[in-house]
Parts: structure tokens; C-alpha cells; sequence
């Protein structure tokens, strides 16, 4: 669960900035800081939504699988192909 819900706020986040069409670099600044509100936002809901409704969870396991897949969508950002055809 811990995974699906940081899944979930980074697809809410896509779809803020797929439907943001800014003609400015303000533009572009406005519709990320919007896109990054809604991931957090979601995130905090989710979050309190399955500790209070499932009582059963195992928080240690829950938020660790939470952390793994936060790090691992930001870490995205630093992946490079590999086959680059060279200048």
C-alpha cells in the first residue's frame, strides 16, 4: 500500500502538468509548484487514510515501502541512456 500511494500522487502530479500549458518560464515555475502541491497533498491523505482505516498495518513496513518508492520515483530524474549517439 505503501507503494501504490506514492504511485498514485505522482500520476495526480502528471496529470497537472499535462493539463498546465504555460507560454513562460513563471508559467512553467506555477504549474510545477501546482503539480508538487496536489503530490503532497494526495500523499498526506493517503497516508492518514490507511493508518485510520486499516487497523492492522504494520507501520515500520508500510512507511519503509513508502520511503523505497518516493526515492526511487525522485531518483528517475538521474537515470541517463546509456546508448547516447556521441557528437
Amino acid at each position: 500500500m505503501g507503494g501504490a500511494i506514492s504511485v498514485c500522487a505522482g500520476w495526480a502530479s502528471a496529470k497537472v502538468v499535462s493539463r498546465g500549458k504555460p507560454d513562460s518560464a513563471g508559467g512553467v515555475l506555477v504549474t510545477a509548484l501546482k503539480a508538487e502541491g496536489v503530490k503532497l497533498g494526495l500523499i498526506a491523505i493517503l497516508l492518514g487514510l490507511v493508518l485510520a482505516v486499516y487497523s492492522e498495518v504494520v507501520v515500520p513496513a508500510f512507511l519503509g515501502s513508502f520511503m523505497a518508492t518516493v526515492l526511487i520515483f525522485s531518483m528517475a530524474l538521474f537515470v541517463r541512456e546509456h546508448n547516447q549517439p556521441k557528437s
